[in-house]
């Protein structure tokens, strides 16, 4: 380690702090491990750097002079420095002194990504994590873009010259309907088995109105639009109350299971990417990668 104090490198301060605490270049050589000619060589080559002698030497016994009792002095105080930053450097593979700041879809953010930082922090106990759930895309690529989230786990690509993503899994679109409903009978549907349903759907300004309404192409015959809404959890609330059926990604169906919804999948459903977002100016966190591959294996367990 290239650490000098005046002329003294890091290994000659270890030296020089063992025998001043050990009053013996013998017990030194012990306490490091090194044979005690190789100390009292270490220390004569001190003496003869610094210009000044460290130690008096009688009947076999060493006495610091007062030079050497205000060099330990000195070296004390640059030794804590040392631990210190040793301590540091060591407490950033842990986490420990960043705040990984995550930003989500809200899909992901209901079970997946819990799940997911659950499992970072308790691999990692000295990490700390701001989490955000933001509704909009547009949200999460301010927020990335201007780096003031580290990662981003989006339900959808999300296109700027100044991010980069990696595939972290996919998700698709269900049918979700109340505990006990006729549609609970069957293992999968078609859109068509919808008829005669009152249908929560999306506006069709919605990312998911769009995907819905191209999926469908034209509608549901027989279905009755009752509700319009602009996100899944809102749906699924109106679905757990009672008012309808509706379409929604796997993610939340999954997420209010607890609630009270049931869900099928549906012939032909279109599949979606997940992503792990971040801003090609600066590597990602290693606990950002560690939360993508957390994300992408739960993501990989719940598609089986």
């Amino acid at each position: 380690m290239g650490l000098y104090h005046g002329d003294m490198n890091l290994r000659q301060i270890e030296i020089f702090r063992a025998v001043m605490e050990t009053a013996s270049f013998t017990a030194a050589a012990q306490m490091l491990h090194i044979s005690q000619p190789g100390i009292s060589r270490a220390v004569r080559h001190m003496e003869t750097q610094l210009g000044v002698a460290l130690f008096e030497r009688k009947l076999g016994r060493i006495r610091p002079t007062h030079e050497a009792v205000a060099l330990h002095a000195e070296v004390e105080r640059t030794y804590r420095g040392v631990l210190s930053i040793r301590q540091f450097a060591l407490g950033l593979r842990s986490g420990v002194h960043t705040m990984l700041r995550v930003v989500s879809s809200p899909s992901m953010g209901f079970q997946v990504v819990p799940n997911a930082v659950t499992a970072l922090l308790a691999g990692h106990a000295g990490a700390t994590l701001s989490l955000e759930v933001m509704p909009r895309a547009a949200q999460m690529v301010d927020a990335l873009a201007s780096r003031q989230a580290d990662v981003g786990i989006s339900a959808v690509i999300l296109e700027h010259p100044m991010l980069e993503s990696r595939v972290l899994g996919q998700w698709e679109l269900v049918c979700i309907f109340p505990q006990g409903h006729a549609l609970e009978a069957r293992r999968k549907l078609t859109p068509r088995d919808l008829a005669g349903q009152p249908l929560i759907t999306f506006h069709a300004d919605t990312l998911q109105g769009r995907i819905i309404n191209q999926w469908i192409e034209g509608g549901l015959p027989g279905t009755v639009a009752k509700v319009l809404v602009r996100s899944g959890q809102a749906a699924a609330s109106l679905v757990t109350a009672g008012a309808g059926v509706a379409f929604v990604d796997d993610l939340t169906a999954r997420a209010y299971e607890r609630q009270g919804v049931r869900w099928r999948r549906v012939v032909k459903s279109p599949r979606f990417t997940a992503y792990g977002v971040w801003n090609v100016q600066r590597a990602p966190p290693r606990l950002a990668m560690a939360l993508c591959d957390l994300v992408q294996k739960e993501l990989s367990r719940m598609s089986t």
